[in-house]
């Protein structure tokens, strides 16, 4: 039998949701759900996977609409500070897992700035989530030896160089871009200019995991034309194992 504790009063906890299927939240985060006291989820967090916290659970959506926050970062670190203070256990739940892409270490930062006791819960990120669905590996010892993980995102203020993809992609592997925005067309031409042949495969994947899943293959010199669907969308880029299944699975 599994001993899992109670969600602690007086503690906040970076959950991972997962890509979106609640089959695939880990037995830890779901028991957390259930006895937490205030949870601060993302927009991406699905409502089926809040539906299993406690029914007492105050529950603040934190995430962004349309690419606009309701609330900022340090909002939300006064959130997490206010119900702590109040004596509440808090779970500041994140899509995928907390510590790719999710705002981890600035909210690691003012936790241990402020001496809040936390603990971070792993979750299953988008990039497993859709080489489980596609029934493909991220890496082969043939043709994929490395797997890179980067976003096209950028904090605000935050300059980048054109091409931002230069050095970026070696031989040999896949490439998984996370958030990487609408305009394909753009980013197509940006990892072009980065020395990526055109010829290269690219896999766009929307609403991973999610009855929603959308599949759809190109390569890099096609990509402008990609219409992949609402967010959240994962591109990858590399080998042509990695599209063995996208092909039947294209939508």
């Amino acid at each position: 039998m599994i001993s899992i504790p109670d969600a602690e009063s007086g503690k906040v906890y970076l959950v991972g949701a997962g890509p979106g299927d609640p089959a695939l939240l880990t037995l830890w985060a779901a028991h957390l759900l259930k006895t937490a006291d205030v949870i601060l989820p993302d927009d991406l967090v699905s409502d089926e996977i809040l539906g299993l916290a406690s029914p007492t659970a105050n529950i603040i959506p934190v995430g962004k609409r349309c690419g606009q926050p309701r609330i900022t970062q340090a909002g939300i670190h006064d959130l997490m500070l206010e119900h702590v203070h109040a004596g509440s256990s808090v779970v500041r739940l994140k899509s995928g897992d907390p510590l790719v892409f999710g705002r981890a270490g600035e909210e690691i930062g003012f936790l241990r700035a402020h001496a809040i006791p936390f603990e971070i819960v792993p979750g299953i990120t988008a990039a497993f989530a859709v080489a489980a669905s596609l029934e493909a590996p991220l890496t082969d010892r043939a043709r994929a030896s490395k797997l890179i993980l980067a976003t096209a995102h950028h904090a605000a203020g935050k300059v980048s160089l054109t091409p931002s993809w230069s050095g970026a992609f070696p031989d040999e592997a896949t490439l998984v871009i996370y958030m990487p925005g609408r305009d394909f067309e753009a980013l197509a031409a940006d990892l072009i200019a980065s020395g990526i042949s055109p010829t290269t495969p690219c896999t766009a994947v929307s609403g991973a995991s999610t009855p929603n899943e959308h599949v759809h293959v190109a390569t890099l010199g096609t990509l402008a034309n990609t219409n992949v669907g609402p967010a959240p969308v994962i591109l990858m880029v590399g080998p042509e194992v990695f599209q063995a299944k996208a092909q039947t699975r294209q939508n």
